[in-house]
């Protein structure tokens, strides 16, 4: 038995998220499936990625990994590439080093969220990745209300529960540029909870409209209940860019601590 690794992207428009659920195109559906072809399995291998994907959301720098009998991992990428549909990029499949785990072992993930708040709305050849906002924005209250979320907490206030999966994070950086009409909001956590980057822009969007002053965000956290003034921003202006991990030599001790802080 070889673990290998997976370095993926794909356009989540026409997925519905990356897990599979029956009947439904999934990333990892489709991957798994494409997989059992190529290998003739009755049973496809199954998956497993550093953060799970909503409905909608995209990824440039998704990481999985597979457990598979021996086989050539040079000539499964190419032959894998070939079956993959057009909306999954398979970027590398290498073997991994001992001790990696393409979800335990991983420090941090590294989204960015991009929204045009221009009359104009967005470039339509950036449609599918940029969310049209009716109201000027401004970054600098963005960050204000970013500030004051910044560190380990209980984020059960931006997250949709999932029972026996503990809320807690540490969010290392939630930071706002503007780009020309584009703002371009970047979000690195050790991980993340279902919905919670989706509901962390609602949060800094509700400041940077003027609806709220910045240190709302931080009362909002502080409650540790969904805030129906909170709205969860739609998935398609959101990817996964990067997820980083420690050197080879520190994969294993990484997954042992997360397996224990942490069911998500």
């Amino acid at each position: 038995m070889v673990r290998l690794r997976l370095d993926l992207s794909y356009d989540g428009t026409a997925f519905r998220g990356w897990a599979t659920q029956p009947g439904l195109r999934t990333v990892q559906g489709e991957i798994e499936a494409a997989l059992a072809t190529i290998l003739r399995l009755d049973v496809p291998p199954q998956l497993t990625c550093a953060g799970r994907t909503d409905a909608g959301v995209h990824a440039r720098g998704q990481v999985a990994h597979v457990d598979l009998d021996d086989v050539d991992p040079a000539a499964l990428e190419r032959r894998l590439r070939r079956l993959l549909p057009a909306d999954i990029g398979l970027r590398a499949l290498t073997t991994a080093p001992d001790g990696f785990d393409a979800r335990f072992a991983a420090l941090e993930r590294r989204y960015v969220y991009r929204i045009c708040d221009a009359p104009s709305g967005p470039d339509p050849l950036v449609r599918g990745t940029v969310v049209a906002w009716r109201h000027a924005l401004d970054a600098d209250l963005m960050n204000d209300a970013a500030s004051h979320l910044l560190g380990e907490h209980d984020f059960a206030s931006f997250c949709k529960r999932r029972e026996g999966a503990t809320t807690i994070r540490t969010l290392l950086e939630l930071s706002t540029v503007r780009v020309g009409d584009v703002l371009e909001t970047t979000v690195r956590a050790d991980a993340f909870c279902h919905s919670m980057v989706r509901a962390l822009m609602g949060a800094l969007v509700a400041v940077g409209g003027g609806r709220f002053e910045p240190a709302w965000s931080g009362q909002v956290l502080t409650a540790a209940a969904r805030d129906t003034r909170v709205t969860v921003m739609p998935a398609h202006g959101l990817v996964l860019e990067e997820v980083v991990y420690p050197d080879d030599d520190g994969l294993a001790a990484r997954a042992l601590v997360a397996r224990r802080r942490r069911d998500e």
